[in-house]
């Protein structure tokens, strides 16, 4: 409606009225409205009701239209959910019809509406009809008169008034006449139920299954049938007469006398014949008439009401038959019951509160309206294999399905399932966007509870699926985000512990902790969910940088939803959750729970990345509030005193608030920087760390954790070389293990930091004006922190004598893992200060070595720590690191709620913390010292190390995710070390090679293991570990002869020892030992080629080794590189060649011919390759966790990289030499080409590129046509044989790698039969057109012939396709011109690798063979068969099939030979003989036969001038007789047989000028001999003959 206003003031009887003026009461307006009510005055404003633009065009009105009243009608949409999608935002209700919108003429109408209609239920809800099912149907009364008999309503007796009230006299009457059907159907109380009991077994099958049966008495056979008095379907309305209600109960109660009469069995069989006879629809209509009978549903609610008085009213035996049915009720379906009580319609008993009729407009009860008020029914649980809605408490919990809980918990409520206890998460959904507060407070409260269980595993057993995945996808973080907005306190506090439940994980904040004082433990990995899905859509050819900003703004423009779908953090970040927790925090001021929870927050989002932690610092007076409020340096002291109850922590000093500024902190150098100068956090720590935690007016814990968390972030920044001025020296004195631990781990990192202070200082009083600005020293010095030793020393070794005693042990072991680790960083800046004598350094290390670390050696409490690392292993025990059952991929998470078992990596009796400081401290002495690495000897003999070290590199790959990489890390750690010592100890300890393969084997495992953040480690075992000859103890005791010695015995290797050979020049042969003796010697070489491969690390090489070295200065970031996977692949030994191949083919993708490839390229792949050999050979189980089928693929780069690289004689030699290792029988057995290997996205497309490249640069090498015939076995992709035989047939011309040369047995190629039938088909075309010969392609030409062989033969029934194929395949066979051919495709009978042709022939056809030719070589059509059965001649055409077949079979071997050819012409002769007697016509086709196989050269004249060929005189026998004759000339002439008979004989047989079908079957077989004549002829060799 629109406001319409009127210029002008109106006047009434001459005066104006007076308007409100400012300052005017309350009470002067309603006087001035009282004034102008009495005045009658028109109002200033006119009200118009203009045209709803959904209804019509503008300005048409129709106010006269009344309002549509609410209908009760609801219709169900199938397929639509009940409700809208769970926050998914309907689309905006906006005119579907607007006048000035633009339409085309082609535009489709229903497009258009459903481009506005995002979702049906948007419009639609629920309509539900009026259920009828229970209304009885009224069938039209028979009479005897044309048309019905019209109604009056004079006849219709009532005692209404005419004319009363405002009802017309139809209506009045009309009531009445319904009154009194309603009044005669109503049953009285002695009308009751009355039930007679019939024996169970006697109960018929129809009725079992459609409705309750009658029921009987097996002991009283006479008794009463007690059944209703009234007639249940007999009305008597269709007699017509005033007594029809008599008439029909005079039917009825004979009915019942005659059943009395009856006997059991009589009713039973009686009832049975009646139920065949009658039809089944019938049956169901009656059936659903008595059910429907108001009378019934009358006396129904009778019994129901009245349980107790109806059973009591019962017989005794008719007890256990009220029992048994309630039983047999109670086993039905939930939809069955459902059924059955919408059919009880509630009534006043059923109602708690009995309605009055003195109440107010209840003189008319509506039932159906009060039904909520009924009694819950108990809860049923359904007997479906369907799962049950979940539903939960108010506490979040999972509350079973048949629980009956009482309703005065508050669990019930009238939606769906309303005998269920509990809430669905779909109706807390509901209530959390409830206009009412406490609603949408209860609601985020439990659904954070739920989240909370979830997490924890509390449900992982009990539902199916993931309850944080549902609710997620379901766009539950944005109905969190959403109800921040809320302008509610409560509701606000709500969601913030519904997201903190969502993010935070404290007992991932325990751990993290935990593990900060261990080494490198400040750094951690960042919380960033592996986005794998969304990596797929990112390009791959960019580089780090160009990649990163990409993905910028790829987020930028990507909706908040799809980002939140991968990562839900940066989804919450982009909705600017920061900006609205600052609010809430500063503004709000929320209670302290709150407080924390919104901290938890920000500490989860500024563990996520370096962006995040940016994000929040450019917050405005986000870092201000929290500084300013929750760490102040002043609050008031009545917070400590027991008892007190803080109502707000503003003001208030906080652990959690300094936490996140550590943790902030560790997102990078600026981060450090701006918190301790802008932020005033330099005045903060110099508070909180100078004053010990008793002094601090808090609670004792909070005082603790507040104290401990100030020098964990003053350690964090004296690991950029940062807050180091505020270093002071003061002992460490009444301090908890943690605190204690934080303090030592800074004074490590001011240690670590004044090391590099000597060498700043000259570099700044060494350096140019032109040079780069140097780096300031940091402001302690060596003097300052020198001191620290003695001290901490005194301390560690104090602490080292309670290494026997467990539980002490348990507890100080996180300090005496930080002091360890200050030992080894104080000596390796000792040994580089130049202020310090170097012998007085060595002395120090040897004293430190005989007075304390021999000695704690040889104690058994180390050597039970050795023991212990298998079973805390995560490498050897990969289920302790797994992701929790209800991990979400968009959150990152470690996985530790409820904590972990304390046999695990960060488990209370975890060894690996101490022993891997132990081993760092050794290594640093023995770097310095390199005299005393043999005191240490004992280290690396320990069983419980060699143990761990065995089991560990043995098991598979780990599974890399946020939960297993933390601590991976950390286990890595551990092994780096232990090699780092064994490479120090192979040069100089004679005993050593013992352990050489073992750690050989562990450092090429860690290799393909190492996560981001560890490049340096990697680079250090590449140098010094990989390669090392040392290492490799083979190289030295034999290992070259044992191979060759291997070779010789067939040991390891399959039967086919020999080579391919070359394409290029005579190679001459070398054995595998040589060729491994080259490769030991070549390892410096083949180190120098991987090490410059890996250049392209170097920018994370440098990251990484700043910090492993301790350069603090240099140090950018505690938060490590993002992990998506290993540093290297697994298949990292094929990466030289792996490089060049993608160089190749990314300058062909571009289009540009790279013709510029690297001068050594020859001895890159040699390297290559002979690094793989050597490790294939002495250390193939490393490689196992590489397919063997990726090992082929990269293999084949050698042919794909350059044109005739592979015919260079070292590359060929190698390649040779590791296809004879991939050959072997069990590495074979292992291939798959079918599964996606790692780093090829189609092995498909690369078989492709081989073959093309085969095509054009093979020159027919034998070793480059192995690698193309192994992808073409028999259990790989039909998809590659059908390209080969398909679209690359010019590869079978140069695959000619001997039989004898080829290492895969030809078994493989040929079992199982091939079933498809187009590579079938494209085999015997092949074979046929001669593309496929045994000289050009001997191992194709062998399998084609064995798979063509079994199909021909093949007798197993299948579909008619395959059937005729078969048989047409065989026929064509049947007329090979090539007899060598024919013979090989019909007489192959096995594969024989020593046989010259590769497989054995038959001498003879077996009898099975032979038979089925003669069942395929069928001569005659169906035709002449037909028309001679019957006749006692069908038997002489099938003895004539089966000789001739026998006769083309033997003579078809030597028909070159006349003696052959003129037996065969006389078997012929003999055979037709049998024709003779059957038709006489077929005599004058005998010279003509004759004349065809024995003459050769005669025309066609001769046959038709002067063997006595009758000419026919019928037409159309002139006709066919001419046909013949030109089928006979065009035969002669060598051209191909033409298709006469057909059309000819269906052109006869439409003429019916044949009055029997005995003379067509005649001129058809006239025909068919001749035309086999004729090819029979024209098969052979044509000689001059003998005679005529």
């Amino acid at each position: 409606m629109e406001i319409a206003r009127v210029a002008g003031l109106q006047e009434q009887e001459g005066r104006m009225l007076s308007r409100p003026k400012p300052g005017e009461s309350e009470a002067d307006l309603l006087h001035f409205q009282n004034q102008f009510l009495a005045a009658r005055a028109s109002p200033a404003v006119k009200i118009v009701k203009k045209a709803d633009k959904r209804k019509g065009k503008e300005g048409s009105t129709d106010t006269e239209t009344p309002p549509l009243q609410d209908s009760k009608d609801v219709v169900m949409l199938d397929g639509f959910p009940d409700t809208l999608p769970a926050l998914t935002p309907a689309p905006p209700k906006k005119s579907k019809i607007k006048s000035a919108s633009v339409h085309f003429e082609d535009e489709d109408p229903e497009e258009r509406l459903e481009s506005h209609d995002r979702h049906i239920t948007a419009v639609f809800s629920k309509i539900i009809e009026r259920d009828t099912s229970a209304v009885a149907v009224t069938m039209p009364v028979p009479t005897g008169d044309p048309f019905p008999r019209a109604f009056h309503r004079s006849e219709i007796k009532s005692e209404v008034q005419l004319g009363s009230g405002r009802k017309s006299i139809f209506a009045q009457k009309m009531a009445a006449k319904r009154a009194a059907e309603k009044a005669a159907t109503a049953p009285s109380a002695a009308q009751c139920v009355q039930v007679r009991s019939i024996a169970p077994d006697a109960l018929d099958p129809v009725e079992s299954a459609g409705e309750a049966p009658l029921p009987s008495s097996k002991g009283d056979k006479d008794g009463d049938f007690l059944i209703s008095q009234r007639p249940c379907l007999i009305t008597g309305e269709g007699l017509g007469s005033q007594k029809s209600e008599e008439e029909a109960q005079a039917i009825h109660k004979e009915n019942l006398e005659k059943l009395r009469s009856m006997s059991e069995e009589e009713i039973l069989q009686e009832q049975a014949r009646l139920l065949a006879q009658l039809d089944p629809s019938l049956v169901a209509f009656l059936k659903s008439q008595r059910g429907n009978n108001e009378g019934q549903k009358k006396e129904l609610k009778m019994e129901l009401n009245r349980p107790e008085e109806f059973v009591e009213s019962l017989p005794v035996a008719q007890h256990g038959v009220r029992s048994s049915l309630s039983m047999q009720e109670s086993g039905l379906e939930e939809p069955v019951r459902k059924e059955e009580n919408m059919k009880v319609e509630v009534i006043d008993d059923d109602l708690p509160v009995k309605p009055r009729k003195e109440w107010i407009h209840m003189d008319n009860v509506e039932f159906e309206k009060l039904e909520w008020m009924k009694d819950l029914p108990s809860p049923r649980q359904k007997k479906t294999k369907k799962g049950m809605q979940a539903r939960f408490s108010l506490k979040g919990e999972l509350i079973p399905a048949d629980a009956d809980l009482p309703t005065h918990l508050g669990l019930h409520h009238h939606g769906e399932e309303a005998e269920r206890a509990g809430y669905s998460l779909q109706e807390l959904f509901h209530l959390s966007r409830s206009q009412v507060t406490q609603q949408r407070t209860l609601a985020l409260q439990v659904l954070g509870r739920i989240v909370q269980g979830a997490r924890a595993g509390e449900f992982a057993s009990s539902l199916k699926g993931s309850v944080l995945r549902l609710l997620l996808d379901a766009g539950f973080l944005f109905l969190l985000r959403f109800s921040l907005d809320d302008a509610v306190e409560n509701v606000m506090a709500a969601s913030v512990g519904a997201l903190r439940a969502l993010l935070v994980s404290l007992d991932d904040e325990k751990y993290l902790d935990w593990t900060f004082s261990w080494y490198q433990g400040m750094a951690a990995f960042p919380f960033v969910p592996n986005n794998e899905e969304e990596e797929e859509e990112e390009e791959e050819e960019l580089n780090g940088t160009e990649k990163s900003q990409d993905k910028k703004l790829k987020d930028e423009n990507k909706p908040d939803p799809d980002v939140a779908r991968y990562d839900v953090v940066k989804g919450l970040l982009k909705t600017r959750i920061q900006h609205r927790l600052r609010y809430i925090l500063e503004v709000v001021r929320p209670v302290p729970a709150v407080v924390l929870d919104i901290l938890h927050i920000l500490t989860h989002i500024a563990r996520h990345s370096s962006e995040a932690c940016s994000q929040l610092l450019d917050c405005p007076r986000l870092i201000e509030t929290i500084v300013r409020e929750f760490l102040p340096t002043q609050w008031d002291p009545k917070v400590a005193e027991p008892g007190c109850l803080l109502t707000s922590l503003h003001g208030v000093a906080c652990a959690s608030a300094m936490k996140f500024i550590r943790v902030l902190a560790s997102g990078g150098r600026n981060a450090t920087a701006r918190l301790l100068n802008t932020f005033e956090m330099k005045s903060r720590l110099s508070r909180f760390v100078a004053e010990e935690p008793l002094d601090v007016p808090l609670p004792r814990e909070e005082a603790l954790r507040l104290s401990t968390e100030a020098f964990r972030l003053w350690a964090v920044a004296a690991g950029y070389g940062q807050a180091c001025d505020l270093y002071r020296k003061s002992p460490v004195v009444e301090l908890s293990v943690q605190r204690a631990a934080a303090v030592v781990t800074l004074l490590t990192q001011v240690t670590q930091t004044a090391g590099y202070t000597a060498e700043l200082q000259a570099k700044l009083s060494s350096s140019n004006s032109e040079d780069s600005e140097p780096i300031p020293p940091p402001p302690v010095a060596w003097s300052q922190v020198s001191g620290l030793q003695p001290f901490l020393e005194t301390s560690l070794k104090k602490i080292l004598q309670q290494i026997s005693q467990t539980e002490t042990w348990q507890t100080l072991q996180p300090l005496t893992t930080t002091c360890v680790i200050f030992m080894g960083v104080y000596y390796s800046a000792y040994s580089q200060q130049p202020s310090v004598n170097p012998v007085d350094c060595l002395e120090e290390l040897e004293r430190l070595t005989s007075e304390m670390l021999q000695p704690l050696l040889s104690q058994p409490a180390i050597d039970s720590m050795w023991d212990l690392l298998r079973p805390c292993s995560a490498l050897c025990n990969p289920l302790s690191c797994s992701p929790a059952p209800e991990s979400v991929g968009s959150i990152a998470s470690l996985s530790c709620t409820g904590g972990k078992p304390p046999l695990s990596l960060v488990g209370s009796k975890s060894p690996f913390p101490f022993l891997t400081a132990l081993l760092f401290l050794i290594n640093k002495i023995t770097h310095i010292h390199k005299g005393l690495t043999s005191k240490y000897s004992s280290v690396l003999g320990f069983r419980g190390l060699k143990d761990y070290l065995h089991q560990s590199w043995q098991t598979g790959p780990p599974s890399v995710t946020p939960s297993s990489a933390w601590i991976l890390r950390h286990e890595y750690h551990l092994q780096y070390f232990v090699l780092a010592l064994a490479q120090r100890m192979a040069g100089t300890c004679p005993d050593y090679t013992q352990h050489a393969s073992l750690h050989h084997c562990v450092a090429m495992a860690l290799l393909s293991r190492l996560l981001p953040g560890s490049e340096y480690l990697a680079h250090e075992v590449l140098l010094d570990l990989a390669f090392n000859p040392e290492f490799l103890p083979e190289g030295k005791a034999g290992g070259p002869e044992a191979a060759d010695f291997s070779d010789i015995l067939h040991l390891g290797t399959s039967a086919k020892l020999a080579q391919p050979g070359s394409a290029a020049a005579f190679l001459p042969k070398v054995t595998r030992g040589a060729l491994l003796r080259e490769s030991y010697q070549n390892l410096p070489s083949i180190r120098s080629c991987y090490l410059s491969h890996f250049v392209h690390l170097q920018p994370t090489l440098m990251r990484s080794q700043v910090s492993y070295q301790g350069r603090n200065y240099l140090i950018q970031s505690m938060l490590l590189p993002e992990v998506k996977g290993p540093i290297l692949p697994s298949d990292w030994p094929f990466f030289p060649l792996i490089s060049l191949y993608n160089k190749v083919t990314n300058a062909e993708t571009r289009g540009a011919i790279l013709n510029s490839l690297p001068l050594d390229l020859i001895n890159t792949v040699t390297w290559n390759l002979q690094w793989v050999l050597l490790l294939e050979t002495w250390r193939s189980k490393i490689l196992q966790s590489i397919p063997t089928a990726a090992k082929l693929a990269r293999l084949m780069c050698v042919f794909l990289t350059g044109s005739d690289l592979f015919l260079e004689a070292p590359i060929h030699r190698y390649t040779a030499a590791l296809l004879s290792v991939y050959c072997q029988p069990k590495t074979l057995d292992s291939l798959n080409l079918d599964a996606p290997l790692p780093g090829l996205a189609s092995f498909h497309d690369l078989y492709i590129s081989l073959l093309e490249q085969f095509e054009g640069v093979s020159f027919g090498d034998p070793l480059f046509g192995v690698f193309v015939l192994l992808p073409l076995q028999k259990r790989f992709s039909v998809h590659l044989r059908l390209s080969v035989f398909g679209e690359h047939t010019n590869t079978l011309r140069a695959l000619g790698v001997p039989l004898q040369q080829f290492p895969v047995p030809l078994e493989r190629y040929t079992c199982p039969p091939e079933d498809n039938l187009n590579l079938l088909r494209l085999y015997f075309r092949t074979l046929v057109t001669g593309a496929l010969r045994r000289t050009w392609c001997p191992v194709l030409y062998v399998v084609a012939v064995a798979h063509v062989n079994s199909f021909i033969f093949s007798q197993e029934s299948t579909t008619q396709e395959i059937d005729a194929a078969r048989k047409s395949m065989l026929r064509k066979t049947w007329l090979l011109v090539d007899e060598n051919l024919k013979k090989h495709l019909l007489y192959y009978r096995l594969l024989n690798a020593e046989s010259p042709l590769g497989f054995d022939l038959y001498e003879q056809l077996p009898p099975m063979r032979l038979k089925y030719l003669q069942i395929v070589f069928c001569f005659f059509p169906e035709e002449v068969r037909m028309c001679l059965k019957g006749t006692g001649l069908l038997n002489k055409l099938k003895e004539l099939e089966k000789l001739f077949c026998t006769v083309r079979l033997e003579t078809g071997r030597s028909m070159s030979h006349k003696r052959a050819k003129a037996q065969w012409s006389n078997k012929i002769f003999k055979l037709l003989l049998i024709i003779f007697k059957v038709f006489d016509v077929i005599k004058s086709l005998i010279k003509v036969i004759q004349v065809l196989i024995c003459l050769d050269g005669e025309s066609p004249a001769v046959v038709t001038q002067s063997n006595g060929w009758k000419a026919p005189q019928a037409k159309n026998d002139i006709l066919l007789h001419k046909e013949l004759q030109l089928s006979l000339r065009t035969v002669l002439k060598g051209q191909a047989l033409p298709r006469l008979h057909g059309q000819t004989l269906c052109r006869l047989n439409e003429q019916r000028s044949y009055q029997t079908k005995q003379h067509l079957a005649r001129l058809q077989l006239q025909f068919f001999i001749c035309r086999w004549a004729v090819i029979s002829r024209y098969q052979q060799t044509p000689e001059a003959p003998e005679s005529r």
